[in-house]
């Protein structure tokens, strides 16, 4: 049998958010963004099977089995939460591993902006956390529907694919539903959703037309919904959005979006110089100014606004990552290969 509870406890010990298991190659662990082995023996498809087995059930084991792929997320040997995609490549069984704090993080500890943590005290509208994968958007939607757990007694519906941190009740009552295992997709819960008296609902993924339009309208009937997307800064998840519909109700949604839209957070994790991964944020608030830039579709406009709205919460990605190489927190070419304009970043630094 495989020794996956010493490899899982080792990667947990090094801080390690990804581990990869792949047949004829040594077991991969992400360390602050970057790919390492561990040790040098081969792994066989009789280990990797072995792994898969201390992990999945049955039925996960039948969706490879039939699709080739499953994904899921377990908590392992009592003490490790790990989100699993368990997939078929050249024939062979292979694993992918994300590890997640087995405590739901805090807003101090992911160093969320104060503005923030504000959107889950609003009673109704659209909060939008975006980024690319492992830019840490999980970690702070937990963050905040924990907040709300804190702070009030409502009724929260989490949708997750999967479900990543298990809510204990506090002041809220929370369900947490998982897509394939509790309903079929995000679209059919969310719908569904408007039907069991939600006061806040969380969308894992708003991907299509159907689950954006429904979260929009959700929003609009006086709920507090919080959704994600994969996009990469404020107007372009305004676009991204907008550009889901057809051409003749795009003017439609753009109205919407502008009456519900509260905040959208791009965020991105950049390598601290003493080690480990710090967040660096783009935030857009719903201030009247943005809310006409997106009913008259000047989204292009939306930069400058946040350039000037920082009274507001406003604050723009590379301005959230000048901060963090001015303050000697993280190297300047590690920002500048997240900002927006990688060229111009190091001359805006200092000036």
């Amino acid at each position: 049998m495989y020794d996956l509870q010493t490899l899982i406890f080792y990667a947990k010990e090094k801080n390690t958010s990804d581990v990869h298991l792949t047949v004829g190659l040594p077991p991969m662990l992400r360390i602050d963004g970057e790919l390492r082995t561990h040790g040098d023996v081969p792994l066989t498809e009789q280990d990797v099977q072995d792994a898969a087995h201390q992990l999945a059930d049955e039925h996960q084991l039948h969706e490879l089995k039939t699709i080739g792929e499953s994904d899921f997320a377990v908590t392992f040997a009592d003490s490790v939460r790990m989100r699993c995609n368990l997939f078929r490549q050249q024939h062979h069984t292979a694993l992918a591993l994300r590890l997640l704090p087995m405590e739901i993080p805090t807003a101090e500890q992911l160093r969320l902006p104060d503005i923030i943590m504000q959107q889950a005290e609003k009673p109704r509208g659209l909060v939008i956390v975006t980024g690319p994968t492992g830019s840490g958007k999980s970690s702070t939607l937990a963050a905040l529907i924990d907040h709300v757990n804190r702070t009030a007694a409502r009724h929260i519906i989490t949708l997750e694919n999967p479900i990543e941190y298990v809510h204990p009740r506090i002041r809220s009552m929370i369900n947490q539903r998982e897509i394939g295992a509790d309903t079929d997709s995000f679209a059919s819960g969310l719908r569904a959703a408007l039907r069991q008296d939600p006061d806040v609902i969380l969308v894992g993924e708003m991907r299509d037309l159907e689950t954006i339009s429904t979260a929009i309208t959700a929003a609009e009937t006086g709920h507090l919904v919080f959704g994600t997307l994969h996009t990469k800064g404020a107007a372009g998840t305004i676009d991204r959005i907008v550009d889901v519909f057809p051409p003749e109700q795009q003017e439609q949604i753009r109205i919407q979006l502008a009456e519900v839209l509260e905040c959208i957070v791009c965020q991105t994790l950049v390598p601290r110089t003493m080690g480990g991964r710090v967040a660096a944020f783009e935030i857009l608030t719903g201030t009247p100014a943005v809310r006409n830039l997106i009913r008259q579709n000047k989204s292009y406009q939306l930069i400058s606004t946040m350039q000037t709205g920082r009274n507001q919460g406003m604050m723009l990605m590379d301005d959230s990552l000048g901060e963090l190489v001015r303050s000697g927190e993280v190297r300047i070419d590690d920002a500048a290969a997240k900002a927006a304009d990688p060229e111009a970043f190091p001359q805006s630094v200092f000036r």
